[in-house]
C-alpha cells in the first residue's frame, strides 16, 4: 500500500515470498532509470541547462522546485516520476522509504515505508542504495539496508518482495555499504556479501539474478575469491565480442566479467588488497576501474586502470592497457565522454585523462571530500561534494572552470552533506542533499534529448549450435515436507544466448524426496530440516537447483540426530558459526567461540512470511575471562537478547538505532541451563512483544518477564538465533553459548 500525499500510515514489511532483481535496460533518452543513467556512465545527451542557480529557490533562479525530502543516494526518473530512497520518520516510527514525486511539479504521488531490522547499519546510513527502474514494466526495484528487496509498481504497490538477510544470510557492516540493483532484459540483478548454507556457507561477494516480473531466482554467481570489505560497486552491462557481460568491481579487490543471462564467469582482473567501491565504466571494449586502497603489486595507495575487456580467464597480467598509481579514488565512479575520462579522487580533485593512453590532461579542485559521481550534461559537469557543496564545472582541453557553487550549512555551522549523484531527464536535473530534493532547469526548456549510443549488437543464436551451458530454474527454492515444485532446464550457447528448454535427466542429491523425468521435485512427507540439490543433465552438461526443506509450524528440534561438528541442515548463516556438540551427555547447538572473525553469529530456520508464532529454546552460557556471551532469540525481525557481560534482558529490533528498546536487569549464571521464550503478535494496529526467561529445571512462570509495543509492527519474519562469544583472544577461546530443545509454535488464542 502506498502512502498518499499528506497521509501517514504504517505499511506491512512483507507481502509475498517472491523477488526479482535487475540489470540495466537501455531507457528512452528522456528517462534516467538507473543511478548512472541510460549509458551507465553518468552521461546525458540532453542540451540546454543552466550554468548557475540559487539554493534559495526563488523565482527565476533556475530552481523548478525543491522539497524537504532529503536522502544520501541518487534519485531516478522514469515516465514523468522521480523515485528516491530515504530515511523517514523519527524515534519509534523511523523507517526506510521509497518516495515517488511528480517530475515536473514535485507533487508527492506516494511513499512506501518498510521497517529496519537486524542490521548493524546506523540511522545516518539508511537509504544508501539508489532505486532502479524498468522502462518496460514501469516497476521500481529497491534494496534496503536491512536486506529487504522490493519490486514496486507505478502506484507504489508491492509486486514481490524478498528478505535477503533472512533468506540468504546477507552480511551488512556498520558502514552501510549497500549496492544498487540493475535491470537487463528479463532479469533483475543485485549483489551483496552473504553466508547462507551448503556451497554458499562460505562468506563471499555474490550476484543474484531473478526474473524481474515474478521474482523467481534464475542464477547465482560468485566469481571472486572471497571478500575483504562490504562494498557498493554497481554492475554495468557491456557487449564484448558479441557476448553480453556483467562487469563489476568486487569485494575481493578485483574486477570480474560474467555472462548476464547465465552467471558464468568469463574473466578476472585483480588489483586491490581491499574491496572495490567505485563502479566501473565501459567504453569501446574497455573497462575503467579505480580504488584508493593498497595495490597488489606496489606500495602506492590507489590506482586507476584501463582493462581490455576482450580476454578470458585471469587477465591481470595480459589485458592491462594502462595504469596510474597513487591516485586515491575509492568512492566516486569515473565518467567517460567521447574518449575522455573524468575522475574525482577522495579529496574532491577532478582529473581529466585521455581514455586511450591514460595521459593526465589537468586537475581541478572543488572541495575536500568526494563520494558522489559526476554527471555530464550539455558540455558541463554537475556534482555534489560531501561537505555541503554542489558545483557546475566547464571542462576544457587543458583546464576546468567552476561556473557556479552552492553551499549548505546549518545554524550551528555544521554542513549538510551531499552524497548522491544528480539524475537528468527532460531538461531537468534532480539531486538530494541530506535534507532536501532539488529540481534544476530552465522554466521553459527548449533543448533536445539527444541520441543514446547503443551497445554493440549481439548476433542471434544459431538454432543448430551446440549448447554450452545448462541452467535450472528456479535456481534456489524452499519447500516443506510433502510439497512439490516444477523445475525447468534451459540451454544456452557458448556466448550465453538462450537456445531453448530441454527435458534432461534428473537426480535428487542430499534430499529426502524424488524427482520425475519432467523435473517435478516432491519432498517426502516425513522429511524434516534438510538441504541439497536437484541436478539435471543434458548430454555432457549439468545444472542444478539449490533446495532447502523446512518443516511447517509447529516443530521442535533437539539436535540429537545431527552428528557432532555439523550444522543443522538448511539453516541460513549457521554453517561456520553454529555446530552441534555434546555437553553434559546431551547434544546441543554450540556457537563457535575460537575464531574472532566469527565472534558474532546468527542462523535463520524459517520463512520471512511466517507470523503470529512463539519461539522457545533452552540456552546456556559459559564464562571466559570473567565474561559471558550474548544469547538471542529472533522473532519476526525482533530480538530477545540475554546480555552476558551487562547481565540484562533486552527486546530490540535495530541495535545501532534502537527505535524501540526495552531493557531490564537480569542475573543469569554461567554453565546453568535456562529457558527463553519469545512471543510476537499484532494486536489492533500495534505489535506486542513478550519474553520470559527462567531456570530450565523450574516451572515456567505465568507472567512475562519483559514486554514491549511497536507502533509500526512487523508483519512477520523468520525465526532465528544469534550469539556473541565474548572474550575471544588470538590464543584462547571466548565464552560459549549453547541452544537446545528449540521449538516454534503457533500463538495460542
Amino acid at each position: 500500500m502506498p502512502i498518499t500525499s499528506g497521509f501517514i500510515k504504517n505499511l506491512p514489511r512483507y507481502s509475498v515470498l517472491l523477488a526479482s532483481l535487475c540489470a540495466p535496460v537501455t531507457a528512452p533518452g528522456a528517462d534516467w532509470s538507473s543511478w548512472r543513467g541510460p549509458e551507465q556512465n553518468g552521461v546525458s545527451r540532453e542540451t540546454s541547462f543552466p550554468e548557475t542557480w540559487s539554493k534559495e529557490g526563488k523565482a527565476g533562479d533556475n530552481v523548478v522546485w525543491k522539497l524537504p525530502h532529503g536522502g544520501r543516494s541518487t534519485p531516478i526518473v522514469m515516465n514523468g516520476r522521480v523515485y528516491l530512497v530515504r530515511r523517514t520518520g523519527s524515534g519509534k516510527t523511523e523507517q526506510e522509504g521509497v518516495l515517488c514525486l511528480d517530475a515536473e511539479t514535485g507533487h508527492l504521488h506516494w511513499e512506501y515505508r518498510f521497517n529496519i531490522f537486524l542490521t548493524d547499519i546506523p540511522s545516518n546510513r539508511v537509504g544508501w542504495a539508489s532505486p532502479c527502474g524498468d522502462p518496460e514494466t514501469g516497476n521500481v526495484y529497491v534494496q534496503g539496508v536491512q536486506g529487504t528487496f522490493l519490486c514496486l509498481n507505478r502506484d507504489g504497490k508491492v509486486v514481490w518482495q524478498r528478505s535477503l538477510h533472512e533468506e540468504f544470510g546477507v552480511i551488512s557492516g556498520y558502514g552501510g555499504r549497500t549496492s544498487s540493483p540493475i535491470v537487463d532484459g528479463d532479469l533483475a540483478i543485485v549483489s551483496f556479501i552473504n553466508s547462507s548454507w551448503g556451497a554458499h556457507g562460505k562468506p563471499k561477494h555474490r550476484y543474484l539474478a531473478l526474473d524481474k516480473r515474478t521474482g523467481q531466482i534464475v542464477w547465482w554467481a560468485d566469481p571472486g575469491d572471497g571478500f575483504f570489505d562490504t562494498t557498493y560497486s554497481v554492475p554495468v552491462v557491456g557487449v564484448v565480442n558479441g557476448v553480453r557481460l556483467l562487469l563489476d568491481g568486487n569485494a575481493d579487490g578485483g574486477v570480474h566479467a560474467i555472462k548476464v543471462r547465465t552467471g558464468e564467469k568469463v574473466w578476472d582482473f585483480k588489483l586491490s588488497e581491499r574491496g572495490i567501491n567505485a563502479s566501473v565504466v565501459f567504453w569501446k571494449d574497455r573497462v575503467f576501474v579505480c580504488h584508493s586502497e593498497e595495490n597488489l603489486d606496489s606500495t602506492a595507495m590507489g590506482r586507476i586502470v584501463c582493462i581490455d575487456a576482450t580476454g578470458k580467464g585471469d587477465v591481470t597480467k595480459t589485458h592491462e592497457k594502462w595504469r596510474i598509481d597513487g591516485v586515491t579514488a575509492g568512492y566516486s565512479s569515473p565518467l567517460v565522454v567521447d574518449g575522455r575520462l573524468y575522475l574525482f579522487d577522495n579529496s574532491a580533485n577532478l582529473l581529466a585523462m585521455d581514455g586511450e593512453t591514460g595521459k593526465v590532461l589537468w586537475r581541478h579542485s572543488v572541495g575536500t571530500v568526494m563520494k558522489a559521481s559526476p554527471v555530464w550534461v550539455d558540455g558541463k559537469i554537475y556534482v555534489g561534494e560531501v561537505n555541503g557543496r554542489f558545483v557546475v564545472l566547464k571542462p576544457e582541453d587543458t583546464s576546468c572552470k567552476t561556473l557556479s557553487e552552492n553551499n549548505w550549512t546549518t545554524q550551528d555551522g555544521s554542513v549538510i552533506e551531499v552524497n548522491g549523484s544528480p539524475a537528468v531527464s527532460n531538461g531537468r536535473i534532480y539531486f538530494t542533499t541530506r535534507d532536501e530534493t532539488y529540481c534544476l532547469g530552465f522554466k521553459n526548456w527548449k533543448g533536445a534529448s539527444g541520441t543514446i549510443p547503443p551497445l554493440s549488437p549481439e548476433a542471434p543464436p544459431d538454432p543448430g549450435s551446440a549448447p554450452g551451458h545448462l541452467q535450472i530454474v528456479p535456481a534456489d527454492l524452499v519447500l516443506h515436507p510433502g510439497q512439490s515444485a516444477v523445475l525447468t532446464a534451459r540451454l544456452f550457447d557458448s556466448m550465453g544466448r538462450f537456445l531453448g528448454t530441454s527435458k534432461g535427466t534428473w537426480t535428487v542429491k542430499g534430499l529426502k524426496g524424488m524427482v520425475s523425468e519432467t523435473g517435478k521435485i516432491v519432498v517426502a512427507a516425513d522429511a524434516t530440516f534438510g538441504s541439497g540439490t536437484v541436478e539435471a543433465r543434458v548430454d555432457a552438461l549439468a545444472g542444478e537447483s539449490r533446495v532447502r526443506v523446512l518443516p511447517t509450524i509447529p516443530f521442535k528440534l533437539d539436535f540429537e540426530k545431527i552428528d557432532d561438528g555439523k550444522p543443522p541442515a538448511g539453516w541460513v548463516g549457521s554453517g561456520l558459526k553454529f555446530l552441534v556438540g555434546t555437553l553434559g551427555g546431551q547434544k546441543a547447538l554450540k556457537k563457535v567461540a575460537n575464531d574472532a572473525r566469527f565472534a558474532d553469529g546468527e542462523g535463520f530456520f524459517g520463512l520471512p512470511t511466517w507470523k503470529d508464532y512463539t519461539i522457545q529454546a533452552d540456552i546456556l552460557g559459559t564464562e571466559a575471562r570473567r565474561q559471558m556471551p550474548n544469547v538471542t532469540l529472533v522473532n519476526s525481525g525482533y530480538q530477545l537478547l540475554l546480555m552476558g557481560v551487562q547481565q540484562r534482558l533486552r527486546i530490540v529490533s535495530w541495535i545501532p538505532q534502537p527505535r524501540l528498546d526495552q531493557t531490564l536487569s537480569f542475573s543469569w549464571k554461567p554453565s546453568v541451563w535456562y529457558t527463553m521464550k519469545f512471543r510476537y503478535e499484532i494486536v489492533g494496529e500495534k505489535g506486542l512483544l513478550r519474553g520470559k526467561v527462567w531456570p530450565r529445571d523450574e516451572t515456567e512462570p505465568a507472567a512475562w518477564t519483559i514486554e514491549l509495543e511497536d507502533p509500526i509492527p512487523s508483519s512477520g519474519g523468520s525465526p532465528g538465533i544469534q550469539a556473541y562469544a565474548a572474550g575471544i583472544t588470538a590464543k584462547s577461546p571466548g565464552a560459549e553459548a549453547y541452544f537446545d530443545n528449540l521449538q516454534v509454535t503457533n500463538n495460542e488464542r
